[in-house]
């Protein structure tokens, strides 16, 4: 049999337009002699649609455009995820569900069962577990089939399983199988196509049974999806595979398994492809078309305008320096360069006079003080300004540029750099920043090599850098990575061979700037612990852990 793996990138509440793509995709699988088409999960509303599954009027118009699906599809089956409702006497009102239909008929439905709560998911507080895993008869096979998490819990890939249902083990211990199906959408972080891949392959070894896994592809606010879609045979080998980071068609004979070379992806460039489909997929369905971003000559703004002109083409890109006095000509140099070399619309726009007048309405109440942090985030502060009144005026998004490494420890400026609609690296490191970079100029300058070389500063103040606040970003990255996304004590840190009043200085940081982050702009997750809604911490808290 000939099934199609469709990777689709919805538009949460866009029932028409998801729905009228899918029929598209269809007819072009049954063209190319198909007899089943799979999309992803939740394929028809969009993943994950949140409490819009508290409104009726959503439900019900999910439930038109799955209707309108099934009675536009002819000459194939189709099996793809939707929203169907719990008519059980207790529970939660709504089940994330498999459906299979075949000309205006449907063939089969099953629920998902193991609901995620961790992280950026929320399922349980929607959605009623599938009480039972079932196989169904297709065309003289036995399929199983499962939806995302359902294949996420086998307890030799995961020591401890967070589930005590296993409805892969369900699935073969009820009857033979001769094919699983997983419907998913399973959100990109680094590392993650790695970790699917060999999970998939254990698993079909150890039930000998192949796997066509498909994946949502596309951004959702916060969340990549990457596709990757993929077909595992009973040895656990990859037999096809969809491009990341993009809806394609992959083709799958039943009757040949023939298996792949070993894939060679690039880390770097997967991260590089999320984080571009992630400003085009935000900026597009926010029904925007340009952005702007302020250019400082530094990498993280250069790297941020970038990425912008990857994901929307230059003519869409504006960048703006904005010096202060204490700017370097070369920082400015750079900016232009940058733009030059993007080809990228670019404005100089002096802070100096605001920055003067301002200190001049202050010096009333500041004169017997000091110049500090103050007149540094006064500086911030009216770069943010100005940057929101040419968002507005000209119809552009702002992009901010802050780095993860930045926001972790609080060395940005509310209502300053920290002002825009999305925050493109906010889940990248700094170290990560400067792998980033020199991959994009790994075949000719496109970042301009001073700024990345240099060191990093804000030039708010007179001769400032970055390390003279802060440790090393060879030094903090790791730490983060340990605290943040390991969870590591202060002692296991330690441990690690970091200076223990560095790890306690970086911790404290981390906790005092927690109501930064909490108004932040979106940042777009690449690791698997990013700040924004998959991160739950309070900001008025005492707890001490040195």
């Amino acid at each position: 049999m000939k099934i199609a793996l469709i990777q689709t990138n919805p538009t949460i509440g866009d029932f028409a337009g998801n729905v009228n793509r899918m029929i598209d995709r269809v007819e072009e699988a049954r063209e190319a002699g198909c007899q089943l088409a799979v999309f992803p999960e939740l394929a028809v509303s969009g993943y994950p649609p949140r409490d819009y599954l508290d409104h009726e009027a959503f439900l019900t118009a999910q439930e038109e455009a799955l209707s309108t699906f099934i009675y536009n599809t002819h000459g194939i089956a189709v099996l793809c995820g939707a929203i169907s409702r719990h008519t059980g006497g207790t529970g939660k009102p709504l089940h994330n569900s498999a459906v299979l239909f075949e000309d205006g008929n449907v063939l089969f439905s099953s629920h998902k069962r193991l609901l995620p709560t961790y992280d950026v998911f929320d399922e349980v507080r929607y959605f009623e577990p599938g009480e039972s895993s079932r196989s169904f008869e297709f065309k003289g096979m036995k399929l199983g089939i499962t939806i995302c998490e359902d294949i996420f819990n086998d307890g030799e890939a995961f020591p401890h399983p967070l589930y005590q249902q296993n409805p892969v083990a369900d699935l073969t211990s009820a009857g033979p199988v001769d094919l699983l199906i997983n419907i998913a959408a399973s959100p990109y972080t680094i590392g993650k196509q790695k970790l699917r891949h060999n999970l998939f392959a254990n698993m079909c070894r150890k039930y000998s049974i192949p796997l066509l896994y498909v994946n949502q592809v596309g951004g959702q606010d916060s969340v990549l999806f990457d596709g990757a879609s993929m077909a595992i045979n009973a040895l656990g080998r990859c037999c096809g595979q969809a491009a990341s980071f993009r809806e394609e068609i992959l083709i799958v004979d039943t009757e040949k398994w023939t298996p792949l070379e070993d894939d060679k992806a690039d880390e770097t460039e997967n991260v590089m492809e999320a984080l571009a489909m992630g400003i085009r997929d935000y900026v597009h369905k926010c029904d925007f078309s340009q952005v702007l971003l302020g250019l400082s000559g530094g990498i993280d703004s250069a790297l941020t305008c970038a990425l912008a002109c990857e994901a929307l083409g230059a003519d869409n890109v504006m960048g703006v320096a904005l010096p202060s006095p204490y700017s370097s000509q070369g920082s400015i140099d750079d900016a232009r360069a940058l733009a030059d070399n993007l080809g990228i619309r670019f404005e100089t726009i002096p802070i100096s006079d605001p920055f003067t007048s301002l200190k001049n309405s202050l010096e009333p109440l500041f004169k017997d003080l000091a110049e500090d942090v103050t007149e540094q985030n006064i500086q911030a502060r009216i770069r943010g300004n100005l940057l929101m009144a040419m968002a507005n005026k000209f119809g552009r998004l702002l992009l901010a540029t802050g780095n993860k490494s930045e926001m972790a420890v609080g060395y940005c400026t509310l209502y300053g750099d920290m002002c825009g609609a999305l925050s493109p690296l906010s889940d990248v490191p700094k170290t990560l920043v400067y792998t980033i970079a020199r991959h994009i100029n790994r075949e000719k300058e496109i970042i301009p090599w001073p700024s990345i070389e240099k060191p990093p500063s804000a030039e708010l103040a007179p001769d400032q850098t970055d390390q003279d606040d802060l440790p090393p970003y060879e030094v903090l990255d790791p730490i983060l990575q340990a605290y943040l996304e390991e969870h590591r004590s202060i002692q296991d840190i330690v441990a690690m061979g970091y200076e223990p009043e560095v790890v306690k200085d970086v911790v404290r940081r981390i906790r005092m700037n927690e109501y930064k982050r909490q108004q932040a702009a979106l940042g777009l997750k690449v690791t698997s612990k990013a700040f924004g809604y998959g991160r739950r911490y309070p900001i008025t808290e005492k707890f001490q852990e040195f």
